[in-house]
């Protein structure tokens, strides 16, 4: 056979990407377009709200999307693994992110708004060690509780323990920092976790309990930090003091409110242009949405955001492992729960919490975490569905 012959024979690799069974036709194609889109998007937004005081005249958009491609490197990698092999690595990656959350706490660590969960790298780079965290405890939670004890379909009671320290010692960490928000993000992605998992009603029910006294307990003896305090006061009444605490919410809504149906534009909006809503182009990001954009624009980011919501439940519900569908079923949440409380608080129905939204917010870590969990849902798509 010549040469010319066996690469007659032979098909091309275009060809053997396109095949029916090949992994590329296994992706969730929907999912990624909506990723892609609020990437653009939240580029956009990015320039626009840092043009006028970053260096620069780009702003950190070229840093932003420096971060998104090495997002998108690591979301192709993991995509590639088998997921069913990651058990093995759970314990691996859940210990590394213990040890992130533990340096920060120690003069490696350093200070940003408030919140003690940084370490410098040099160079104008930071890492949020507890961005990672998130896809740590939900790989270890996962891997705790996809064996069923023998005879029933329900984790053994030594898993869900195991599973229930694991968050605590996650959520301990997070909260010496203290970071309020991700270790709202923790607690969630443990609730969802134990529900499916099939964990007994009364031991969810105990958790919640606990769960409500320990609130309880951190109002009544005021253990927050005085600016989360500020906050929960702003959300209960921004008007007590528009230009102190409730200054955030009150700036927020008005710029939201100023783009109406249409918008001004990209680059149009005043309240952006004037820095009017502080940390807007990482916790504030929807603000420029909405004034920039509109109501229609706006809306728009939330339906993409719920495209990757409803594509990550089909992907759970489909899968044909447990611990494919509990990896999954937390990621939906983490992201539901992440995103509700992000856009509720620039409308005035959350109080702030320092929560990005996701694949729109400036921030590298943040945007490495989200971009791996879409790896992971993609890895789980691809290799839990054989009917695909």
């Amino acid at each position: 056979m010549t040469a010319r012959t066996a690469a007659v024979q032979r098909p091309s690799l275009l060809r053997r990407l396109m095949q029916e069974n090949s992994a590329v036709r296994r992706l969730d194609g929907l999912m990624l377009v909506a990723v892609a889109g609020l990437c653009v998007i939240g580029t956009l937004l990015v320039w626009s709200c840092t043009r006028t005081w970053a260096p620069g005249s780009t702003g950190l958009v070229k840093k932003h999307m420096l971060n998104e491609a090495i997002g998108v490197v690591l979301c192709a990698m993991v995509a590639t693994v088998d997921h069913r092999a990651m058990r093995a690595y759970a314990p691996l990656v859940f210990f590394v992110s213990l040890v992130g959350l533990g340096l920060v706490i120690t003069p490696l660590g350093a200070t940003i708004n408030g919140s003690h969960s940084w370490i410098l790298l040099g160079g104008g780079f930071a890492v949020q060690p507890s961005e990672f965290a998130k896809v740590g405890l939900l790989l270890i939670i996962a891997m705790l509780l996809a064996q069923p004890a023998e005879g029933v379909d329900r984790p053994r009671g030594l898993d869900v323990m195991l599973a229930i320290l694991a968050a605590v010692v996650a959520m301990g960490l997070v909260m010496l920092q203290p970071d309020l928000g991700t270790a709202m993000v923790l607690a969630v992605i443990t609730a969802a976790g134990l529900v499916l998992g099939g964990v007994r009603k009364r031991v969810i029910a105990g958790l919640v309990a606990t769960a409500a006294v320990g609130i309880f307990s951190v109002f009544y003896f005021q253990l927050l930090e005085p600016y989360q305090v500020a906050r929960f006061t702003a959300f209960v009444d921004p008007s007590v003091d528009p230009r102190g605490v409730g200054y955030n919410a009150t700036q927020s809504l008005i710029a939201i409110g100023s783009g109406q149906v249409f918008g001004k534009g990209l680059l149009g909006g005043g309240q952006t242009t004037g820095r009017f809503v502080p940390e807007q182009h990482t916790d504030f990001i929807f603000t420029v949405a909405g004034e920039e954009f509109g109501f229609l624009g706006s809306a728009a980011v939330v339906v993409l955001l719920g495209v990757v919501l409803v594509r990550g439940l089909r992907i759970a519900r489909k899968c044909e492992d447990r611990f494919g569908t509990l990896v999954a079923g937390m990621i939906v949440c983490w992201f539901g729960f992440q995103t509700f409380v992000n856009v509720g608080m620039t409308i005035g129905i959350m109080p702030i919490t320092g929560l990005p939204l996701p694949f729109v917010s400036y921030g590298g870590t943040a945007t490495f975490a989200n971009l791996i969990a879409i790896g992971l849902l993609q890895a789980i798509k691809v290799r839990g569905q054989s009917f695909l």
